[in-house]
């Protein structure tokens, strides 16, 4: 018998500040909940500065109700990180984060979560990937979210060390990549590395929202696993919420 179909979805959500420059963690959710993917690969989703917590607080996600955050067990660690954290709680700053290095995984809430990894990625400046494995309808499915280098180099390197990680799980389950790549080509550089496991699936430019030119968000799937339709998210509030649209795909075995 097949699986049922998956609808699966990368956002550079960029802090959740839109083009207008307002952070409106909301709108995000708002787009979110127009694509209505089962599983969600975000990217930017904590802050940099401050507690560096969830860009989208994690009551607001309750509340909104259509996800769960894949919860990593990793937190960032910060300079002088005890007195930090007694400032932050003194001055009512969130340091809850959602992600690794701003990558995190939000799934719908009858999805299984089988197990999660936080991966440190070879580079100059931080960077991570986050590993959610899924149960679905019984069937097991992996997820890799990602937000890889701007230098093509250790691009090659990271995504290297990504399919390397992925060959080390201790169970086989057929997997998908997602998230923004910073790759301008679509098929040489890092995208290189995926042959011949891989294939991309055909979503589209989704950089800049305004005038989306660039296919820099890529969503990454097994040869085991068929692409049934793929596309960018264009509505008026995606145009407006980030700099980066919204992909997706629905891929089913």
């Amino acid at each position: 018998m097949s699986r049922p179909s998956v609808t699966l979805a990368s956002y550079n959500m960029r802090k959740a500040v839109g083009l207008d420059r307002r952070r409106d963690p909301k709108r995000v959710l708002d787009v979110l909940r127009e694509i209505d993917a089962d599983i969600v690969a975000l990217q930017e989703a904590d802050k940099r500065v401050g507690g560096r917590g969830s860009a989208v607080p994690h009551e607001l996600i309750d509340s909104h109700g259509l996800y769960k955050p894949v919860h990593l067990g990793v937190r960032h660690k910060r300079m002088f990180d005890k007195a930090r954290r007694h400032t932050d709680r003194l001055l009512n700053v969130n340091t809850r984060n959602i992600g690794w290095h701003g990558n995190a995984i939000l799934v719908k809430r009858h999805i299984g979560v089988l197990d999660s990894a936080a991966l440190e990625l070879p580079t100059l400046e931080p960077r991570g990937a986050v590993i959610a494995e899924l149960l679905i309808d019984e069937k097991p499915l992996r997820i890799v979210g990602m937000h890889l280098d701007l230098s093509g180099l250790w691009r090659k390197r990271q995504m290297r060390a990504i399919l390397d990680a992925i060959d080390r799980r201790p169970q086989k389950m057929p997997t998908v990549l997602m998230g923004d790549t910073n790759e301008w080509r679509t098929e040489a550089g890092c995208l290189r590395e995926i042959e011949p496991e891989f294939h991309l699936a055909p979503t589209g430019p989704s950089f800049h929202a305004r005038h989306p030119v660039a296919q820099l968000d890529r969503i990454i799937v097994h040869k085991d696993l068929n692409i049934e339709a793929a596309g960018v998210h264009m509505s008026p509030s995606a145009r407006r919420a980030s700099d980066h649209l919204p992909i997706w795909a629905r891929v089913s075995a």
